[in-house]
């Protein structure tokens, strides 16, 4: 088992018969860390050791991804319902009925869902470079889909993503490993190869497939019908996402964030996609800030 960093303990914990590798540290109320695609629980590398100063830091595999089995067969195991659910029990297993979630990427659309679903658990929620899966499909129109031609491909009812994959996974990893990030050695040699060992596995690359078949095709339908029953966040949440530069986006994040959030904090940060690494400083100062509460955050960095 890999290990987050000195101070943790690693743990293999079973749910329901499921084991989920995890990493635990410090001391304090407690906040569940969710990582994204094509990553794992040491995303957070340098956020967690800053945040377990104050707090209860625990940062699971998610099921499917890194070291934690699956939930069962096909992209129902990876809907984002599910994926929270089990979260939440892991998180209840570990003592904590009530907690904080972080996620950046995949990892934050499970944890837009455990906040949706779970309200009287989740206290705080923060949401890393991810839109809600409703609002991300309705902004991919025109040449904007060309950036995002993964959505589409890993999302594929039948095998050919991953036979396509299969074929040369450390080049389709790679790729969005170094196109997505802009801060120079953010992600080093060695944490590059960890996360493309384990995303090479077979069994690896037809979780990550299932995880995006179920928001083109699971995820969606749940967002479409909160998002029509004008559902809303019931926490303070914190939404941060990369600067654009001179980019013009084809959605505002904060408009589409309010929506959802009617007690919203935002930061905007100056990197790529990969927050956790490429500003690891900033955002688990905006994490302790969320969790330990003050005013609300609106800055440019």
């Amino acid at each position: 088992m890999t290990t987050l960093s000195a101070s943790f303990e690693t743990r293999m914990v079973t749910i329901d018969g499921h084991d989920i590798a995890c990493d635990i540290g410090g001391d304090g109320l407690p906040i569940l860390l969710l990582h994204g695609f094509p990553q794992t629980r040491r995303t957070w590398r340098a956020v967690a050791p800053r945040l377990a100063d104050r707090f209860r830091v625990i940062c699971p595999d998610l099921p499917g991804y890194g070291e934690s089995d699956r939930l069962g067969p096909g992209p129902e195991a990876f809907g984002k319902s599910v994926l929270a659910a089990h979260l939440v029990a892991l998180m209840r297993e570990l003592g904590h009925e009530q907690f904080a979630v972080a996620g950046h990427d995949r990892g934050g659309l499970v944890a837009f869902r455990a906040a949706l679903d779970h309200p009287g658990v989740v206290t705080r929620l923060g949401v890393l470079d991810i839109l809600p899966t409703v609002d991300n499909w309705a902004a991919l129109q025109g040449p904007a889909g060309v950036f995002a031609f993964h959505l589409y491909l890993l999302a594929q009812p039948s095998d050919l993503p991953e036979r396509l994959i299969a074929a040369d996974p450390d080049t389709f990893f790679g790729h969005f490993l170094d196109v997505w990030t802009k801060v120079p050695d953010a992600i080093a040699a060695d944490v590059r190869e960890h996360y493309l060992t384990a995303v090479r596995r077979p069994e690896a690359i037809h979780a990550i497939c299932d995880d995006y078949r179920a928001s083109a095709f699971i995820d969606l339908v749940q967002d479409q019908r909160d998002q029509s029953a004008a559902r809303t966040l019931a926490m303070p949440v914190l939404a941060c996402w990369q600067d654009p530069g001179d980019v013009e986006l084809p959605f505002d994040p904060q408009q589409i964030w309010s929506s959802w959030a009617p007690d919203l904090r935002t930061q905007v940060l100056s990197c790529g996609h990969f927050l956790p690494e490429e500003r690891s400083a900033e955002i688990a100062d905006a994490i302790a800030a969320l969790v330990g509460g003050g005013q609300p955050v609106v800055s440019r960095s």
